[in-house]
Protein backbone atom coordinates (compact mmCIF):
# COMPACT_ATOMS: atom_id res chain seq x y z
CA UNK A 1 0.00 0.00 0.00
CA UNK A 2 1.28 3.49 -0.84
CA UNK A 3 2.61 5.37 2.24
CA UNK A 4 0.16 8.28 1.96
CA UNK A 5 -2.80 5.96 1.42
CA UNK A 6 -1.71 3.86 4.41
CA UNK A 7 -1.63 7.00 6.56
CA UNK A 8 -5.15 8.01 5.46
CA UNK A 9 -6.47 4.52 6.19
CA UNK A 10 -4.80 4.60 9.60
CA UNK A 11 -6.49 7.89 10.49
CA UNK A 12 -9.86 6.43 9.45
CA UNK A 13 -9.28 3.39 11.68
CA UNK A 14 -8.47 5.57 14.69
CA UNK A 15 -11.56 7.71 14.08
CA UNK A 16 -13.63 4.50 14.36
CA UNK A 17 -12.05 3.55 17.69
CA UNK A 18 -9.31 1.18 16.52
CA UNK A 19 -6.18 2.21 18.44
CA UNK A 20 -4.24 -0.95 17.62
CA UNK A 21 -3.54 0.07 14.02
CA UNK A 22 0.18 0.37 13.16
CA UNK A 23 1.74 1.98 10.10
CA UNK A 24 4.63 0.20 8.40
CA UNK A 25 6.40 3.18 6.82
CA UNK A 26 9.73 3.52 8.72
CA UNK A 27 12.13 5.37 6.43
CA UNK A 28 13.67 8.80 7.04
CA UNK A 29 11.27 10.64 4.75
CA UNK A 30 8.70 13.11 6.06
CA UNK A 31 5.93 10.51 5.57
CA UNK A 32 8.06 8.00 7.49
CA UNK A 33 8.49 10.46 10.40
CA UNK A 34 4.76 11.18 10.42
CA UNK A 35 4.07 7.44 10.47
CA UNK A 36 6.33 6.98 13.49
CA UNK A 37 4.59 9.79 15.37
CA UNK A 38 1.23 8.30 14.36
CA UNK A 39 2.22 4.96 15.92
CA UNK A 40 3.33 6.72 19.12
CA UNK A 41 -0.02 8.52 19.24
CA UNK A 42 -2.04 5.29 18.84
CA UNK A 43 0.00 3.61 21.59
CA UNK A 44 -0.74 6.48 23.97
CA UNK A 45 -4.44 6.48 23.06
CA UNK A 46 -4.61 2.75 23.63
CA UNK A 47 -2.96 3.10 27.05
CA UNK A 48 -5.24 6.02 27.96
CA UNK A 49 -8.44 4.16 27.17
CA UNK A 50 -7.21 1.08 29.02
CA UNK A 51 -6.84 3.26 32.09
CA UNK A 52 -10.27 4.80 31.50
CA UNK A 53 -11.81 1.32 31.17
CA UNK A 54 -10.30 0.34 34.53
CA UNK A 55 -11.59 3.54 36.15
CA UNK A 56 -15.02 2.95 34.60
CA UNK A 57 -15.15 -0.49 36.18
CA UNK A 58 -14.24 0.92 39.60
CA UNK A 59 -16.91 3.62 39.35
CA UNK A 60 -19.51 1.19 37.95
CA UNK A 61 -20.38 3.51 35.06
CA UNK A 62 -23.19 1.84 33.11
CA UNK A 63 -22.12 2.74 29.62
CA UNK A 64 -21.12 0.63 26.60
CA UNK A 65 -17.51 -0.55 26.84
CA UNK A 66 -14.86 1.50 25.11
CA UNK A 67 -13.71 -1.45 23.03
CA UNK A 68 -17.20 -2.18 21.68
CA UNK A 69 -18.17 1.43 21.04
CA UNK A 70 -16.41 1.43 17.67
CA UNK A 71 -16.55 5.20 17.55
CA UNK A 72 -13.92 7.64 18.84
CA UNK A 73 -16.55 10.32 19.48
CA UNK A 74 -18.58 7.96 21.67
CA UNK A 75 -15.43 6.90 23.49
CA UNK A 76 -14.56 10.53 24.20
CA UNK A 77 -18.12 11.17 25.42
CA UNK A 78 -17.75 8.26 27.82
CA UNK A 79 -14.40 9.61 28.96
CA UNK A 80 -16.09 12.92 29.82
CA UNK A 81 -18.79 11.08 31.80
CA UNK A 82 -16.15 9.23 33.81
CA UNK A 83 -14.23 12.44 34.50
CA UNK A 84 -17.42 14.13 35.76
CA UNK A 85 -18.23 11.11 37.94
CA UNK A 86 -14.72 11.16 39.40
CA UNK A 87 -14.97 14.91 40.09
CA UNK A 88 -18.36 14.45 41.79
CA UNK A 89 -16.99 11.62 43.91
CA UNK A 90 -14.09 13.80 45.09
CA UNK A 91 -16.50 16.63 45.96
CA UNK A 92 -18.70 14.26 48.01
CA UNK A 93 -15.66 12.93 49.86
CA UNK A 94 -14.53 16.46 50.60
CA UNK A 95 -18.02 17.43 51.86
CA UNK A 96 -18.12 14.41 54.17
CA UNK A 97 -14.65 15.24 55.50
CA UNK A 98 -15.66 18.88 56.09
CA UNK A 99 -18.73 17.81 58.05
CA UNK A 100 -16.77 15.36 60.21
CA UNK A 101 -14.04 17.92 60.94
CA UNK A 102 -16.66 20.56 61.73
CA UNK A 103 -18.45 18.38 64.29
CA UNK A 104 -15.19 17.29 65.93
CA UNK A 105 -13.81 20.84 65.98
CA UNK A 106 -16.97 22.21 67.58
CA UNK A 107 -16.97 19.68 70.43
CA UNK A 108 -13.26 20.17 71.16
CA UNK A 109 -13.48 23.97 70.90
CA UNK A 110 -16.36 24.13 73.40
CA UNK A 111 -14.40 22.07 75.92
CA UNK A 112 -11.30 24.29 75.56
CA UNK A 113 -13.07 27.65 75.58
CA UNK A 114 -14.48 27.41 79.15
CA UNK A 115 -11.20 26.90 81.03
CA UNK A 116 -9.51 29.46 78.77
CA UNK A 117 -12.09 32.08 79.75
CA UNK A 118 -11.37 31.47 83.42
CA UNK A 119 -7.59 31.68 82.94
CA UNK A 120 -7.87 34.89 80.90
CA UNK A 121 -10.07 36.47 83.57
CA UNK A 122 -7.53 35.83 86.33
CA UNK A 123 -4.68 37.12 84.15
CA UNK A 124 -6.58 40.37 83.61
CA UNK A 125 -7.00 40.69 87.39
CA UNK A 126 -3.30 40.04 88.00
CA UNK A 127 -2.17 42.71 85.55
CA UNK A 128 -3.75 45.40 87.76
CA UNK A 129 -1.61 44.39 90.71
CA UNK A 130 0.66 47.37 91.43
CA UNK A 131 3.22 45.19 93.25
CA UNK A 132 4.24 43.45 90.00
CA UNK A 133 7.41 44.48 88.21
CA UNK A 134 7.37 45.77 84.64
CA UNK A 135 8.80 42.47 83.45
CA UNK A 136 6.05 40.48 85.19
CA UNK A 137 3.34 42.77 83.74
CA UNK A 138 4.92 42.28 80.30
CA UNK A 139 4.69 38.50 80.75
CA UNK A 140 1.01 38.77 81.65
CA UNK A 141 0.29 40.98 78.61
CA UNK A 142 2.02 38.41 76.42
CA UNK A 143 -0.06 35.58 77.91
CA UNK A 144 -3.30 37.52 77.40
CA UNK A 145 -2.27 38.27 73.80
CA UNK A 146 -1.69 34.56 73.14
CA UNK A 147 -5.01 33.71 74.80
CA UNK A 148 -6.72 36.20 72.47
CA UNK A 149 -5.07 34.53 69.48
CA UNK A 150 -6.19 31.10 70.70
CA UNK A 151 -9.73 32.44 71.11
CA UNK A 152 -9.76 33.62 67.48
CA UNK A 153 -8.72 30.14 66.34
CA UNK A 154 -11.43 28.52 68.49
CA UNK A 155 -14.07 30.86 67.01
CA UNK A 156 -12.94 29.80 63.53
CA UNK A 157 -13.37 26.15 64.51
CA UNK A 158 -16.82 26.80 65.95
CA UNK A 159 -17.92 28.50 62.75
CA UNK A 160 -17.35 25.18 60.93
CA UNK A 161 -20.33 23.69 62.75
CA UNK A 162 -22.54 26.73 63.19
CA UNK A 163 -26.34 26.27 62.81
CA UNK A 164 -27.63 26.29 59.26
CA UNK A 165 -30.41 28.83 59.99
CA UNK A 166 -29.17 32.38 59.52
CA UNK A 167 -30.33 35.73 58.18
CA UNK A 168 -30.26 35.91 54.38
CA UNK A 169 -29.66 39.26 52.70
CA UNK A 170 -29.55 40.63 49.17
CA UNK A 171 -25.89 41.63 48.99
CA UNK A 172 -24.55 44.43 46.82
CA UNK A 173 -21.17 42.95 45.84
CA UNK A 174 -19.69 46.27 44.72
CA UNK A 175 -20.65 47.94 48.02
CA UNK A 176 -19.18 45.05 50.04
CA UNK A 177 -15.91 44.98 48.09
CA UNK A 178 -15.55 48.78 48.21
CA UNK A 179 -16.06 48.82 52.00
CA UNK A 180 -13.49 46.05 52.49
CA UNK A 181 -10.96 47.77 50.25
CA UNK A 182 -11.37 50.99 52.28
CA UNK A 183 -10.87 48.96 55.44
CA UNK A 184 -7.73 47.19 54.18
CA UNK A 185 -6.05 49.97 52.20
CA UNK A 186 -4.25 51.52 55.17
CA UNK A 187 -3.19 48.10 56.45
CA UNK A 188 -1.86 47.19 53.00
CA UNK A 189 0.16 50.37 52.60
CA UNK A 190 1.61 50.27 56.11
CA UNK A 191 2.39 46.54 55.95
CA UNK A 192 4.31 46.27 52.67
CA UNK A 193 3.48 49.29 50.51
CA UNK A 194 0.73 47.40 48.66
CA UNK A 195 -1.76 49.10 46.36
CA UNK A 196 -5.33 47.83 46.07
CA UNK A 197 -7.48 48.50 43.00
CA UNK A 198 -11.08 47.65 42.09
CA UNK A 199 -12.25 46.88 38.56
CA UNK A 200 -15.98 46.64 37.86
CA UNK A 201 -18.37 47.98 35.26
CA UNK A 202 -21.71 46.40 36.15
CA UNK A 203 -24.03 45.90 39.12
CA UNK A 204 -23.74 42.55 40.89
CA UNK A 205 -25.99 41.10 43.61
CA UNK A 206 -26.05 37.74 45.41
CA UNK A 207 -28.17 36.15 48.16
CA UNK A 208 -26.60 35.08 51.43
CA UNK A 209 -25.56 36.17 54.88
CA UNK A 210 -23.81 39.52 54.48
CA UNK A 211 -21.42 39.09 57.42
CA UNK A 212 -20.28 35.67 56.21
CA UNK A 213 -19.89 36.89 52.64
CA UNK A 214 -17.71 39.78 53.83
CA UNK A 215 -15.73 37.33 55.98
CA UNK A 216 -14.89 35.25 52.89
CA UNK A 217 -13.67 38.25 50.90
CA UNK A 218 -11.78 39.67 53.88
CA UNK A 219 -9.98 36.34 54.45
CA UNK A 220 -8.90 36.03 50.82
CA UNK A 221 -7.89 39.69 50.43
CA UNK A 222 -5.91 39.65 53.68
CA UNK A 223 -4.15 36.44 52.61
CA UNK A 224 -3.26 38.11 49.31
CA UNK A 225 -1.78 41.13 51.09
CA UNK A 226 0.26 38.92 53.43
CA UNK A 227 1.58 36.95 50.43
CA UNK A 228 3.25 40.14 49.07
CA UNK A 229 5.96 40.75 51.66
CA UNK A 230 7.99 42.93 49.27
CA UNK A 231 5.08 45.09 48.09
CA UNK A 232 2.89 44.73 45.02
CA UNK A 233 -0.67 45.15 43.83
CA UNK A 234 -3.92 43.49 44.90
CA UNK A 235 -6.56 43.65 42.14
CA UNK A 236 -10.23 42.94 42.84
CA UNK A 237 -12.54 42.62 39.83
CA UNK A 238 -16.27 41.90 39.67
CA UNK A 239 -18.16 40.68 36.62
CA UNK A 240 -21.40 38.84 35.90
CA UNK A 241 -21.41 36.05 33.33
CA UNK A 242 -23.88 33.19 32.71
CA UNK A 243 -25.96 34.21 35.76
CA UNK A 244 -22.90 33.95 38.00
CA UNK A 245 -21.15 36.73 39.89
CA UNK A 246 -17.40 36.25 39.65
CA UNK A 247 -15.20 38.12 42.14
CA UNK A 248 -11.52 37.70 41.24
CA UNK A 249 -8.91 38.64 43.85
CA UNK A 250 -5.44 38.68 42.31
CA UNK A 251 -2.12 39.27 44.07
CA UNK A 252 1.45 39.55 42.80
CA UNK A 253 2.91 37.55 45.66
CA UNK A 254 4.84 34.32 46.05
CA UNK A 255 2.34 32.07 44.29
CA UNK A 256 1.85 28.35 44.92
CA UNK A 257 2.90 25.03 43.46
CA UNK A 258 0.34 22.50 42.19
CA UNK A 259 0.82 20.43 45.36
CA UNK A 260 0.11 23.48 47.54
CA UNK A 261 -2.98 24.32 45.49
CA UNK A 262 -4.41 20.83 45.98
CA UNK A 263 -4.21 21.17 49.78
CA UNK A 264 -5.89 24.58 49.99
CA UNK A 265 -9.05 24.67 52.07
CA UNK A 266 -8.09 21.72 54.27
CA UNK A 267 -7.66 21.91 58.03
CA UNK A 268 -4.24 22.49 59.56
CA UNK A 269 -2.71 23.50 56.22
CA UNK A 270 -1.46 27.05 55.83
CA UNK A 271 1.41 28.75 54.05
CA UNK A 272 1.63 31.32 56.86
CA UNK A 273 4.01 30.72 59.76
CA UNK A 274 1.28 30.99 62.42
CA UNK A 275 -1.66 30.03 60.21
CA UNK A 276 -4.06 27.15 60.86
CA UNK A 277 -5.82 26.97 57.49
CA UNK A 278 -9.19 27.22 59.24
CA UNK A 279 -10.00 30.69 57.86
CA UNK A 280 -9.82 29.52 54.27
CA UNK A 281 -11.57 26.26 55.11
CA UNK A 282 -14.48 28.24 56.59
CA UNK A 283 -14.50 30.44 53.45
CA UNK A 284 -14.89 27.40 51.21
CA UNK A 285 -17.78 26.14 53.34
CA UNK A 286 -19.59 29.50 53.34
CA UNK A 287 -19.37 29.81 49.55
CA UNK A 288 -20.59 26.22 49.10
CA UNK A 289 -23.61 27.03 51.28
CA UNK A 290 -24.33 29.93 48.90
CA UNK A 291 -24.31 27.35 46.04
CA UNK A 292 -21.06 28.80 44.74
CA UNK A 293 -17.44 27.73 44.51
CA UNK A 294 -13.91 29.07 44.92
CA UNK A 295 -11.36 28.35 42.21
CA UNK A 296 -7.67 29.22 42.45
CA UNK A 297 -5.11 29.90 39.75
CA UNK A 298 -1.49 30.24 40.80
CA UNK A 299 2.09 29.86 39.68
CA UNK A 300 5.12 29.85 41.91
CA UNK A 301 6.79 33.25 41.87
CA UNK A 302 3.99 34.90 39.84
CA UNK A 303 1.17 35.35 42.33
CA UNK A 304 -2.30 33.86 42.80
CA UNK A 305 -5.87 34.58 41.75
CA UNK A 306 -8.83 33.46 43.89
CA UNK A 307 -12.15 33.52 42.02
CA UNK A 308 -15.33 33.45 44.11
CA UNK A 309 -18.29 32.44 41.90
CA UNK A 310 -21.83 32.67 43.29
CA UNK A 311 -25.24 32.58 41.54
CA UNK A 312 -26.34 36.11 40.69
CA UNK A 313 -29.49 37.57 42.20
CA UNK A 314 -31.65 39.42 39.68
CA UNK A 315 -33.11 42.58 41.20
Amino acid sequence: MAPLKELVEGIKSVSHGNFQVKLQQKDASEIGQISQQFNVMTQRLQHLFQQVAATKEQLAVKQPSLESSGDLEKALDELEIIMERTKLQKELQRAEKMNAIGQLAASVAHEIRNPMTVVKGFLQLFQDNQKLTKAEIGYIHLMISEMDRAEVIINDYLSLARPGVKEVDIIDCILSVTSLVDLLSSYALLTSNIEIEIQTNQLAYVRGNKNEFNQVLLNIMKNGIEAMQDGGKLSVSINVKDNQVHIAIKDTGEGMTQQELERLGTAFYSLKEKGTGIGLMVSYQIVEEMRGKITVESEKGKGSTFIVSIPAYKT
